[in-house]
């Protein structure tokens, strides 16, 4: 049986390059040969166990390649097309796709719900930080790539462009609105972006580190916060004279910043979370206005399937936005591991590895 090169996760604390054979496919899949993928935090949070996965897992769940093979019911398509694929991958066909909830697609459980159901890839299945990757339901999932656009140009589109831009439209960021968006890591960043693509007139950034600092500029965020060097909820509060925020968007997973965001809403604002928590997460009382300030929280997992990537890459093609900048650096899949300990421990500026054959 022919074999690959595959990132595989052992245990917490380890995810080594090693060979796995190549997946067979079935008559609604299709095999994509990986021409760029990268490492996401969700990542991070697999190797370091707290997000758990069996053991012998290939990761990963951001995938740009070339059709290498299509199942035989699959149709559309064509093998030696460019394209890319969701970090969600929907069936298509469960209530909860049916009801617009892709992420949380239930297809084969009794009511058609399962949370998280719809993250597969890097999840539930083996991923995409390999030379090949099995995409199942290939007909709800692949998005072709116009000739036009580099690897590095869409390699957001699966997850953190998706995600980020979700924060801002579950947030509903209207024209005209005033968006926090506390912590400017990729996701974040890409929050930060979409609240500007939506009609947001003042978007904030929060963050202690110059480089995303520095980032979040250069991708035209309105105003920045060096958080370990001011208050954030005092210099929110300053920047808006007082009346606090329409949307507040939490991109890191922690209590700190979810009670900031908290704190920095106006009456009836939203918080809209996108962090993976580790922990329980408390709501201080006078934060909440004790439950009477008609405050909303919401979540978002990376909204997926064909037609957001299409929308996504429209947008790219569009030049409505450029992320390139956010690839800091780049590694071959035989140095995954040294891209692993880079990003894991966020050294040297990193924000995305673009991880090539």
């Amino acid at each position: 049986m022919a074999k690959m090169r595959a990132a595989v996760f052992v245990e917490p604390g380890r995810i080594v390059l090693d060979e796995k054979p190549i997946p067979e496919v079935g008559a609604l899949d299709a095999l994509v040969r990986i021409t760029t993928t990268t490492i996401c935090g969700t990542d991070v949070h697999i190797l370091k166990g707290e997000y758990p996965v069996v053991p012998g897992l290939t990761v990963g769940h951001e995938p740009v390649g070339i059709i290498e093979k299509l199942g035989s019911a699959v149709t559309g398509y064509q093998e030696g097309q460019r394209v890319i694929a969701g970090a969600i991958s929907p069936s298509g066909h469960s209530n909860a796709c049916l009801a617009g909830f892709h992420s949380q697609d239930g297809a084969g459980a009794r009511h058609g719900w399962k949370p998280i159901g719809g993250w597969k890839l890097g999840n539930t299945i083996d991923g995409c930080q390999a030379e090949y990757v099995l995409v199942p339901d290939a007909m709800a999932n692949l998005a072709p790539v116009p000739d036009g656009l580099t690897d590095e140009q869409v390699l957001m589109c699966p997850d953190i462009m998706s995600t980020g831009f979700g924060g801002a439209e579950r947030g509903g960021v209207r024209i005209g609105d005033t968006v926090a968006v506390f912590a400017q890591g990729p996701i974040g960043l890409c929050a930060a972006a979409g609240a500007k693509l939506a009609g947001a007139t003042l978007v904030i950034g929060v963050d202690r580190l110059p480089a995303r600092l520095h980032t979040a500029r250069a991708l035209g965020i309105d105003a920045v916060i060096d958080a370990g060097t001011l208050d954030p909820v005092n210099e929110i509060l300053r920047l808006t004279d007082g009346r606090g925020v329409d949307v507040a968007i939490e991109a890191l997973g922690s209590q700190a910043t979810f009670e900031a965001c908290l704190r920095v809403l106006r009456p009836g604002g939203t918080l809209s979370s996108l962090g993976i928590y580790s922990a329980d997460i408390k709501v201080p009382l006078n934060a909440f206005a004790a439950g009477l300030g008609d405050l909303s929280i919401v979540t978002t997992l990376c909204p997926g399937g064909k037609e957001r990537m299409r929308r996504l890459i429209e947008v790219v093609a569009a030049g409505r936005v450029d992320l390139r900048p956010m690839v800091t650096h780049r590694y071959k899949l035989d140095d995954i591991e040294a891209a692993y300990e880079l990003f894991a421990h966020q050294r040297d500026g990193v924000l995305k590895v673009a991880i090539t054959p």
